[in-house]
């Protein structure tokens, strides 16, 4: 018999969760108006995440188990090799704190293009071409975003005291 992988029990755990939030959806209460129930929205991005954590589950089972030497031992010791071993998800959250604190002043178009940007250079270094691949990416993505949320939705989003006259 095979042995589960991580990434299998992983799967398997997400797909009990979407399950349960699921079910918790029809507790959602359900207005006199409106021509979309409020649970609607929900439930799609549930289904896609079961759908996901599906494709997930069959990838992790057609891999197998994994080696008995674990990438955890071949870190280094310590405080030192622990900030070594998750630098990247740790510049994620300094940067990402530092987009919070500058959303007041730059807004959520300036700040977003700025972290993306910043981001994006962390993590992929800056040798090349790389910073204008950067800047194109994070115009593009958070332009769009920006643009679908404030144009299409009317969402009202932080305008920030540099581009508030706007």
């Amino acid at each position: 018999m095979q042995r589960l992988n991580r990434d299998a029990i992983i799967a398997i755990v997400l797909l009990a969760l979407c399950g349960a939030f699921f079910w918790a959806s029809f507790d959602i209460r359900q207005p006199d108006y409106g021509v979309l129930p409020p649970s609607t929205w929900p439930r799609v991005i549930l289904a896609v995440l079961a759908f996901l954590s599906v494709l997930y589950l069959i990838q992790s089972l057609t891999a197998g188990a994994e080696p008995i030497d674990d990438v955890e031992h071949a870190r280094a010791p310590g405080f030192l090799g622990w900030i070594e071993h998750w630098r990247n998800p740790l510049w994620c959250f300094f940067l990402f704190f530092l987009y919070l604190l500058s959303l007041p002043v730059l807004g959520m178009l300036l700040g977003g293009i700025t972290f993306v940007y910043v981001l994006m250079g962390v993590l992929g270094g800056w040798d090349g071409n790389k910073p204008f691949v950067h800047a194109l990416f994070a115009v593009g993505t958070i332009g769009s975003m920006w643009s679908l949320f404030t144009f299409g939705l009317g969402v009202l989003l932080p305008p920030g005291m540099i581009l508030g006259q706007f």
